[in-house]
């Protein structure tokens, strides 16, 4: 990969990257930080890296971070509240649709988020977590059907 494929890469990729950081950490700043090790990493290894597979590769090394961040910060506490990352049209909405997300452990949130919010197909989500298609088919159902679960329960109807 040449220095215009890797500019080429950041302006196409960044803002993707982004909202999947952001919704995988859950704050803007954490997420920042995990679009940033991405390119920083993708650069290191451009030399390896083919710019058809790029976008692989860095999802696959955000989805990486945000588990990694994740449980960097399950160890430490804070007392803070969490920044807010944008206010929603409906903030009752949001706030459901983050507790239902909640459910889901990191990696059932992590392929629905890339499924649902970013519309990668399935071959794609396999080559950024690591899974097969069909693994991929089987983790969606079950989380899906978590989220169905919660979001159609008497206390959370919308």
């Amino acid at each position: 990969m040449e220095v215009n494929e890797y500019n080429a890469c950041v302006q196409e990729w960044a803002d993707a990257l982004f909202r999947f950081a952001c919704k995988c950490t859950g704050q803007a700043s954490d997420a920042h930080d995990v679009v940033q090790n991405c390119f920083e990493v993708l650069w290191q290894k451009r030399k390896e890296v083919p710019g058809v597979k790029a976008k692989a590769f860095l999802f696959q090394v955000a989805y990486n971070k945000s588990i990694d961040n994740y449980r960097r910060k399950e160890k430490v506490s804070y007392s803070e509240i969490p920044e807010q990352i944008y206010t929603p049209i409906n903030p009752d909405l949001k706030k459901i649709l983050d507790r239902a997300l909640a459910q889901l452990d990191e990696q059932a949130r992590a392929l629905v988020l890339l499924k649902d919010y970013e519309g990668y197909s399935y071959e794609e989500i396999g080559q950024i977590t690591g899974l097969s298609a069909a693994q991929v088919k089987v983790y969606l159902h079950r989380a899906r059907k978590i989220l169905k679960e919660y979001l159609v329960s008497v206390e959370n109807i919308i």
